[in-house]
């Protein structure tokens, strides 16, 4: 597998003219600034998630009449993923970001005035495929950033859209609490509308041929099997962000049951360990720019591993899942950066072999969830903790061995 440093500059797709740089702030600033937006619209994504008890009381219901709208969102980012990502290397991306950007917004408003669960997930469905604005930005940044220094510009955008996740779960559940869910979609709205109108106004107006709407969509097959580097970073990161979401989405379940007895409010405040990856992610980057991503991949597998057996001895020692919830964060962020960076310079079409990549790390966290909820019904937190390993051995093991 080749390093991030040696890897070749990803190419300008065809019938995309120069870039102007003179339309484009300062780096620090250009930087700063999509990092912000994607902090903000990542979290749109997240936001039913702590707000359902809230949701379930408000429309007379109980919780878990209303818990399938967190899936809703899931699967409507999937779909944005898949129709709306691949744009990015045909589409002029000033117009698609205000495009989506409005979208978002009138549909996070009508989350926000949604009479019913019915309403309130078709809008939640809207929204979460239109706030795909991150993966059309990451591209961009991979693509204009100099070699030398290319991880560590992706890794700026990756550490706003970890910061977005922990603040829609954490400060999310504490304002709908204090304010009522309909309020924070509604904030939600106007934080999107301003930040992702700021973004398109400081991003560069590339002329594009045009060609078939979802060419992009279409060739993601063929762009995968003629690029090992991507076929690679796609399953090692599918099993890595697997294992993080089959330990992670079922640690509520062992902080409230039995085994600790805490409430629903004091469990939630282990999100605050995702704030881990907003300070490894620098790190990370510098690392790949450095040493390459193969070295940097290969090292966050044997911090995940060594997590998992301290997740498990969590199941009765609180110290433990502190330590391991640290080391799975580390993992999942320097395992992110390093094979986001490859997958981005893997082809001449970075935009569609960025939707390649989330796509399977999205498929793999989904499956390892499903059967972790599975596990620990039947077998408790250590079924938990065997999905999770088997996961890593399967992303691992199977790209090993060089095709």
């Amino acid at each position: 597998m080749p390093s991030a440093t040696t890897a070749t500059t990803t190419s300008r797709p065809a019938g995309t003219a120069p870039v102007p740089e003179a339309r484009t702030p300062a780096t620090g600033l250009f930087l700063t600034l999509i990092a912000v937006c994607s902090a903000v619209t990542a979290a749109n994504i997240y936001l039913a998630a702590p707000l359902l008890s809230l949701m379930a009381r408000d429309f007379g219901s109980a919780p878990s009449a209303v818990a399938w709208i967190a899936s809703v969102a899931q699967l409507g980012y999937a779909v944005g993923l898949l129709f709306f990502a691949p744009l990015g290397d045909s589409a002029n991306r000033r117009r698609l970001v205000g495009g989506l950007t409005l979208v978002t917004t009138v549909a996070l408003a009508a989350s926000a005035a949604a009479p019913g669960v019915t309403a309130l997930a078709v809008a939640v469905f809207v929204a979460s495929a239109a706030t795909v604005i991150p993966q059309l930005l990451v591209p961009l940044v991979a693509e204009r950033a100099p070699a030398e220094r290319r991880a560590r510009h992706v890794a700026a955008v990756i550490a706003g859209l970890f910061t977005g996740i922990v603040a829609a779960r954490v400060l999310g559940g504490l304002a709908g609490q204090a304010f009522g869910w309909r309020w924070v979609f509604a904030g939600a709205a106007v934080l999107t509308l301003v930040l992702g109108l700021a973004t398109t106004l400081v991003l560069p107006s590339q002329r594009r041929r045009e060609g078939p709407l979802f060419a992009g969509l279409a060739a993601l097959p063929s762009v995968l099997r003629h690029s090992p580097d991507l076929w690679r970073a796609c399953l090692r990161q599918a099993g890595m962000f697997g294992a993080w979401s089959a330990l992670w989405t079922s640690l509520a379940l062992l902080l409230t049951g039995p085994a600790y007895g805490l409430s629903t409010a004091t469990a939630g405040l282990f999100g605050l360990f995702g704030l881990t990856a907003t300070a490894v992610a620098p790190l990370a980057g510098g690392l790949v720019d450095r040493f390459g991503a193969a070295r940097v991949v290969r090292s966050a597998y044997l911090l995940a591993a060594v997590s998992v057996p301290l997740f498990w001895l969590g199941g009765h020692t609180l110290g433990a899942l502190f330590a391991a919830a640290v080391l799975i964060h580390a993992a999942l962020v320097a395992s992110h950066v390093a094979n986001q960076t490859l997958a981005l310079t893997a082809t001449s079409t970075p935009a569609t072999a960025n939707t390649a990549y989330v796509v399977a790390g999205f498929a793999g966290g989904a499956g390892a969830s499903a059967l972790a909820g599975f596990a620990f019904s039947h077998f408790g937190w250590g079924g938990v903790c065997v999905v999770a390993g088997v996961w890593l051995v399967l992303g691992w093991g199977l790209t090993a061995v060089r095709r």
